[in-house]
Parts: structure tokens; sequence; C-alpha cells
């Protein structure tokens, strides 16, 4: 389970950097925007979770901002920091379209993803908007 959080990090760093520079999405996949050494050090399954999720993410981009601008309460979807956003993204697409992933894992580990990379209170706002898309988006 570790190399899914490792690339479910690598899918939310690949994102922040589309988000912050529209890098297109081949130069993503081919994660030429890490640094060389981490490059060379990912091994494949971290580097194809990732691509799938970052594809993924970014092919159905439309219906996941919409849904995460649905359940952003009190907060302007323009306003919602890049880290958060690119946290929430990637851990909206997962909830709507890989049913073969428990949400519940999903949303853990988004926790522990903003933790670490988002502000102090991000995970508890990450955690409420990835609770209520998985409790009113999906089918359980």
């Amino acid at each position: 389970m570790a190399s899914r959080r490792k690339g479910r990090i690598l899918a939310f760093q690949a994102l922040y950097a589309w988000d912050a520079s529209r890098i297109p999405v081949g130069e993503l996949l081919d994660f030429a925007w890490l640094d060389e050494e981490k490059r060379l050090g990912l091994d494949d399954e971290i580097r194809v979770f990732s691509s799938l999720l970052v594809s993924g993410t970014i092919e159905k981009i439309e219906a996941v901002d919409e849904v995460i601008r649905k359940h952003v309460e009190h907060w302007s979807f323009e306003r919602l920091k890049r880290v958060d956003l690119a946290i929430l993204r990637v851990s909206a697409y997962s909830i709507l379209f890989q049913s073969d992933m428990p949400a519940q894992i999903t949303i853990d580990e988004a926790i522990e993803i903003a933790k670490e990379y988002g502000s102090e209170d991000s995970y508890k706002f990450v955690n409420g908007v990835l609770d209520a898309v998985w409790k009113t988006e999906t089918v359980r």
C-alpha cells in the first residue's frame, strides 16, 4: 500500500504542476518535471498508478471540478489553495470513477497527504469536501 500512497502523492504533485502551468499531459506523464534522481527512482507500479490518476482526472476535469464546486461551502472555487485543489481533484476523481478503490481509503489517504503538504487546517477541509462527495455523489 505504501506504493499507492506514493502514487497518489505523485499524482497530486502532477496535478498541482498542471494547474500552475498547464504542462501538456504527455510531459506530466513522463514526469520530466521531477528532478532526475526522483524520476529515475520511480518504480513501475507507482508510475502506472499515478499516470492513471493524472490522466483520468484531467480527462474528467470538468465533471470533477463541478462536483467539488457543489460541495465547497462558504468558499469560492477560485479561491481554493492549489495544493488543496490538487488533492481534492485526484481524490474526487478516484471516488467518482474508480469503483474498485474504496472511497474511505481514498479519503484517508487524501487527509494524510493534506496533513503533509497542505496548510494547518487543509486536512479538515479536504475531509469535509470528500466525505460530502462520497455520501452524495456515489452509490455505496
